[in-house]
């Protein structure tokens, strides 16, 4: 029986889907995918590598590689997984995936050794969308089998058109090794993004597949190969991962590396460090074929092409009107959108955005998003409802000298004690029981009732109860900025 470790690389930021991902909640936490009921993408890909036990396979606990930014994001969401259990590893800043994998395989390896295991790793990204459930079971259990013998499995996409947005993996010829089981190849070589006229000849030569970056190996497999093609990353990683700190205060292992020693390793992605270089080595790689009605959902064309079409092509989301309109995505989110004889257009609204392009177009929100970034939009990392790790918070109004808060508590959660410099709040209490400390006070107000908070007071809100708890913050003052916040003490360690 192997002990097989799914990793979920959750690190993407999603910015071509703007403005519905953002920094701060990038497209993995979203629900896109079409008639998989209100899960995210993020949850659909632990849930499918979690599909791939049976008699013969003992699952070891999931491992997700995370921002330290999202840590929250990725609980609250596995925590809805209720038979699912995992430990998050926390990246202080993006340094691709090769260092991700590193972090998780060495982390795998400690689990096993207490088992005398050598974990398989079954390592996904968060991002993508699987139609067929059974059929990526059935190729992940048949890449487990491959991965058994010391060999790596990759799963390649069956390509369905000349794409250039995806790198390909080149196998041999069938007829060389008539032994291969079914949907296994070789790997004869990758190859990087064609133009469009390569990409038509390699769909019309037949051997190639889209590279969906869904990797099987041994934990040993890839820490062997990461130090023989790149030492200098995996010796920086076990520095970051050797000084590591763990954090069980909310009742699941945060696990972060020491944030300047991983600030140092060198950012390179799985496919350039290791896996490019297998093909002809003494790391025998293996293709095995997925037909599942994947798509990577890299722009909003993508999330049309698997949406749930109507007669006339259109693909809707939330309060729409349409009128003699035709193969367009549109998505509302707060209010009413309507379009009236409109084709082949997105139309994505937020409460704070709007985002009108061509599909053909839609991979050129990225430099939406570059402009926001230069122009220091909060846009681009927030969006008005912020999630936080006690609840939310929504900006519902904002002038000068003052902005209005709609603020959510979870039951049992809590904000920190907290102060700040330039702004007094006032607090009205709208659902639930709120416990507050309002400097040397702690008092108790129910529905209709409020305190107010002076500027440079120590304060606190806390919810005791077991529904959540609704205020109405009104704040008053010269800045009204996240960032005018002393904290003093804080449960979630921020």
């Amino acid at each position: 029986m192997s002990l097989v470790v799914p990793v979920i690389l959750c690190g993407g930021s999603g910015t071509r889907l703007w403005p519905l991902s953002r920094s701060s909640f990038p497209k993995q936490f979203l629900v896109l995918s079409a008639g998989e009921s209100n899960q995210s993408l993020f949850q659909l890909a632990v849930e499918r590598a979690n599909s791939i036990a049976d008699a013969q396979t003992k699952l070891g606990k999931t491992i997700v590689v995370t921002n330290e930014e999202h840590r929250f994001l990725a609980l609250d969401q596995l925590r809805e997984l209720k038979s699912i259990s995992a430990d998050l590893l926390l990246e202080p800043s993006g340094r691709n995936t090769a260092p991700a994998l590193t972090l998780a395989a060495l982390y795998a390896q400690e689990q096993g050794l207490e088992q005398s295991e050598d974990p398989i790793l079954v390592v996904t990204p968060a991002d993508q969308t699987i139609q067929d459930g059974a059929a990526f079971t059935k190729a992940l259990k048949q890449s487990v089998q491959i991965a058994q013998t010391g060999a790596i499995a990759i799963l390649g996409i069956t390509a369905s058109a000349p794409e250039t947005g995806y790198g390909y993996i080149k196998t041999e010829d069938k007829s060389n090794n008539s032994t291969l089981p079914t949907g296994e190849y070789v790997v004869e070589r990758f190859v990087e993004k064609p133009n469009a006229q390569a990409a038509q000849e390699y769909l019309q030569a037949g051997g190639y597949f889209w590279n969906g970056g869904m990797f099987v190996l041994k934990a040993s497999v890839w820490l062997a190969a990461i130090r023989e093609y790149r030492p200098d990353i995996l010796q920086a990683t076990e520095v970051a991962w050797k000084t590591k700190a763990i954090d069980n205060s909310t009742g699941a292992d945060f696990i972060r590396p020491e944030k300047d020693a991983f600030n140092n390793i060198p950012s390179e992605s799985v496919d350039y460090a290791v896996i490019e270089k297998c093909p002809g080595s003494h790391y025998p790689i293996k293709m095995v074929e997925l037909n599942a009605g994947w798509n990577d959902l890299g722009a909003w064309d993508a999330v049309w092409q698997v949406g749930d079409q109507d007669k006339n092509g259109n693909v809707t989301k939330g309060d729409i009107l349409l009128s003699d309109s035709k193969n367009s995505l549109v998505h509302a989110s707060s209010r009413l959108v309507s379009a009236v004889g409109v084709e082949n257009l997105v139309i994505v609204e937020t409460a704070d955005a709007v985002l009108v392009t061509t599909r053909a177009k839609s991979q050129d929100v990225k430099h939406l998003v570059g402009q926001l970034e230069g122009r220091q939009r909060e846009e681009k990392h927030l969006h008005r409802k912020v999630n936080r790790p006690w609840g939310w918070y929504d900006s519902v109004d904002e002038g000068e000298r003052f902005k209005v808060k709609r603020i959510q508590v979870k039951p049992g959660a809590s904000l920190s004690l907290q102060m700040h410099h330039h702004r007094a709040e006032h607090w009205i209490v709208v659902k639930g029981t709120a416990e507050i400390t309002n400097g040397d006070q702690v008092i108790i107000l129910i529905e209709n009732q409020s305190t107010y908070i002076p500027q440079g007071q120590t304060h606190r809100l806390v919810n005791r109860g077991t529904e959540p708890l609704e205020i109405i913050e009104v704040q008053s003052g010269s800045y009204l900025g996240e960032d005018d916040i002393v904290r003093f003490e804080d449960k979630y360690g921020r």
